[in-house]
């Protein structure tokens, strides 16, 4: 509970009609989880808007309502706050409401296009085995010390994530990693909150449904560190074309990681295999278990983190020497006729083709590769045709397939990946829109020793077709055609 005039601060009002001195015991953005006295703000969402259950939440018992817009029919004993951005109001909101919980926590934000996840679960694992109690929001999961609680969202709305925050708080964590999407930037979901460091992956084409512009979605990114404080610290990919322009403007203290040109944190692959990576990090050589040069890159962006929050340097590689990486990043088994199946997250053109060009690498040059791929519904439809041809440059045989076609045909996403493709290309791709039935297909084309990369779905547990999310699991199903064929 709190005085609604004490989870104000910050916020840039407009009006205020009725009072401010007033108990509120709950914060909400949806008008169903309003409870007596609560507090409900009105957000202007893609596909509804808040507003229009402003008269539902104070049936339901809202004591108070922020909107953009005040509706014309003021109920009497309901206080009404009018803000210009609802999104922006609810981030300061509900960090007061939840009393700061991240100004008493180590908060780490990771964002880029790709590797967000890897990077944050490595954080995780990490600051876990030395000892820390910590917490980690993601893409694959949430969760607090041992406790796995369910992710619906990269980052969740502002609401959510500060309850989050607090619940870890009050589990003893002091230390949370937490993936942060252009989306959550965009709509001020990380507004209020108060990180002691930011890292930046990568930038590349992705998206573009959401932000329109590849300069707007570049813009958004840059915003977080252009919002870190001074006594934070901001860490770039060097190598990245966009990795100074993103710490351009920030208050934080700079540093810089590389594998190509001299960094605080430099890093050098000796060897890249299917058993894992051997790499120097600032000199020293280090045995990991991760494989390809983008978690080279992952790794360098862990350990430049653990370096800024004062943690020993040689302990930290040790550790890391040990770890795994997210759940469907580069996920691989090996069947019992040798086949090579590899599950992998990889829905931007550009993370297709760093696993792909890591396969590369790691062929003994006459294995085939048959790539699995599709795009989503409902999303950027730009990367489709672009998709389809990085797939058939890096590959032996392509198989497109469904991804997630949510509200669309899955036949026209998989017509638009082909516009572009020549003869050649062509000739070695076909389109099945079952996914089952491609994995099915690329095993069966599959000869000993031949690699089979399915992309797009990585650690997602089911397919959304026609607005209904039915399970499907993409290693699991690998599994069983690979026992199914075999047998």
């Amino acid at each position: 509970m709190a005085k609604l005039q004490d989870i104000l601060y910050h916020v840039r009002l407009q009006s205020v009609q009725g009072s401010t001195n007033l108990d509120v015991l709950d914060v909400q953005i949806d008008s169903r989880k309003i409870k007596p006295g609560a507090l409900f703000i009105a957000i202007k969402g893609a596909l509804s808007d808040g507003h229009a259950f402003i008269a539902q939440s104070i049936q339901s018992g809202a004591v108070a309502v922020v909107c953009e817009d005040v509706p014309a029919n003021i109920i009497e004993g309901v206080t009404y706050l009018q803000v210009s951005n609802s999104n922006e109001a609810v981030a300061h909101i509900a960090h007061n409401f939840y009393g700061l919980p991240s100004s008493r926590l180590k908060l780490i934000g990771v964002t880029g296009t790709n590797g967000k996840t890897t990077v944050a679960t490595l954080l995780f694992k990490l600051f876990t085995r030395l000892g820390y109690n910590c917490g980690l929001i993601s893409t694959v999961q949430n969760q607090l010390g041992n406790k796995v609680l369910p992710s619906t969202h990269t980052t969740p709305d502002a609401v959510s994530l500060n309850a989050l925050l607090n619940q870890m708080l009050e589990a003893g964590c002091s230390h949370v990693f937490m993936e942060v999407s252009s989306h959550a930037i965009h709509q001020h979901r990380t507004t209020a909150l108060q990180f002691v460091g930011g890292l930046f992956t990568n930038i590349t084409h992705d998206h573009l449904d959401y932000h329109k512009t590849f300069d707007e979605y570049i813009k958004v990114k840059k915003r977080f560190f252009d919002e870190l404080s001074s006594s934070a610290f901001a860490i770039s990919n060097l190598d990245d074309k966009r990795g100074t322009v993103m710490l351009q403007n920030t208050a934080a203290k700079r540093f810089y990681y590389s594998l190509k040109a001299m960094a605080e944190f430099k890093g050098k692959i000796l060897e890249n295999s299917l058993t894992g990576l051997v790499m120097t990090v600032n000199d020293r050589e280090v045995h990991l278990r991760l494989i390809g040069e983008f978690n080279a890159y992952n790794l360098l962006a862990v350990y430049g983190a653990a370096i800024c929050m004062g943690e020993n340097g040689e302990e930290v590689l040790t550790t890391l020497s040990i770890l795994t990486g997210a759940e469907g990043r580069f996920d691989y088994i090996i069947s019992p006729g040798k086949i090579i199946g590899i599950v992998d997250y990889a829905h931007t053109p550009d993370a297709l083709q760093n696993v792909l060009q890591t396969i590369k690498k790691l062929r003994k040059g006459y294995e085939q590769v048959i790539t699995v791929v599709g795009c989503g519904g409902d999303r950027d439809t730009t990367k489709r045709p672009v998709m389809g041809e990085v797939a058939c440059e890096y590959s032996d045989k392509v198989i497109f397939t469904s991804d997630n076609p949510r509200s669309e045909d899955p036949q026209e996403i998989l017509t638009d990946m082909q516009t572009t493709l020549g003869s050649a290309a062509r000739r070695k791709s076909i389109s099945i829109v079952d996914r089952r039935e491609a994995i099915r297909k690329a095993i069966s084309l599959a000869q000993p020793e031949d690699i089979i990369l399915i992309a797009g779905k990585g650690h997602e547990k089911y397919q959304e077709i026609k607005g209904v999310k039915q399970p499907f699991d993409d290693k699991e199903i690998l599994k069983q055609v690979f026992e199914e064929l075999e047998k």
